[in-house]
């Protein structure tokens, strides 16, 4: 009995090993290379176009999100801050936007493009591969719209953002659909998995799915998981 306790404590301990290891390399290398030293004026042009699914359903995406007018709001991924300046305008006076993104050039543009708006609910914040850099119990939704794919460290990312979430809080995940024979070839060699490995990974690190909004998108899924108790 007590060779057997030991045998699988070292098992135990191995695969803790095995699993730190994993999340010390990325999954995706290069993958954010192009975001290093973005022009957004470019991105701009590219992201904020009718022909873009997520940009053309955007009011529909807000709805669906069911805010309350003083949420904290995180936008994970923000780039040129579509959703950014979009939450922040239809949150109360109490509520706050923070845009996070591993680009300050995007932050910058962002902070700009606000007070061009009169926007003064928003907070910009530069993350890590690894970590939003959001504070502890910080976070009542969390909003990560293509880009969770992005994440080259998405047990390190997601677990930061566990700790950034209030009890109860929500996470909005949208990301392409990765469906062979369905799919385009960009995005079969652009986004490194399907949804069941990218919902697999956000329940492992602390989250239980509670519903799919189908009837939005169609190259995307949008998917909403609240915080774990447990």
């Amino acid at each position: 009995m007590a060779r057997r306790f030991v045998c699988c404590v070292c098992l135990a301990v191995l695969v803790q090993m095995a699993s730190a290891g994993a999340q010390d390399k990325s999954v995706r290398p290069g993958i954010n290379d192009s975001f290093r030293d973005p022009d957004p004026q470019q991105f701009t042009e590219r992201f904020e176009i009718e022909s873009r699914e997520v940009f053309a359903k955007r009011e529909a995406i807000l709805k669906a999100l069911s805010l309350k007018p003083t949420d904290v709001v995180a936008d994970i991924g923000a780039g040129t801050g579509l959703f950014t300046r979009l939450f922040a305008s239809n949150l109360g006076p109490e509520g706050r936007v923070i845009a996070v993104d591993i680009a300050q050039k995007f932050l910058d543009h962002i902070e700009v493009t606000c007070r061009e708006r009169n926007l003064r609910n928003v907070e910009t914040l530069l993350c890590q591969d690894d970590s939003t850099e959001l504070p502890p119990n910080s976070v009542d939704v969390a909003f990560i719209c293509d880009t969770y794919h992005h994440f080259e460290f998405p047990n390190r990312t997601m677990a930061s953002l566990r700790k950034a979430m209030k009890p109860g809080g929500r996470v909005i995940v949208v990301d392409f659909k990765r469906i062979e024979g369905e799919s385009t070839e960009w995005t079969l060699s652009h986004v490194r998995a399907g949804q069941e490995v990218f919902e697999r990974e956000i329940t492992e690190a602390g989250f239980r799915k509670v519903t799919e909004v189908r009837e939005i998108l169609k190259e995307n899924y949008m998917v909403i998981f609240e915080v774990d108790p447990k």
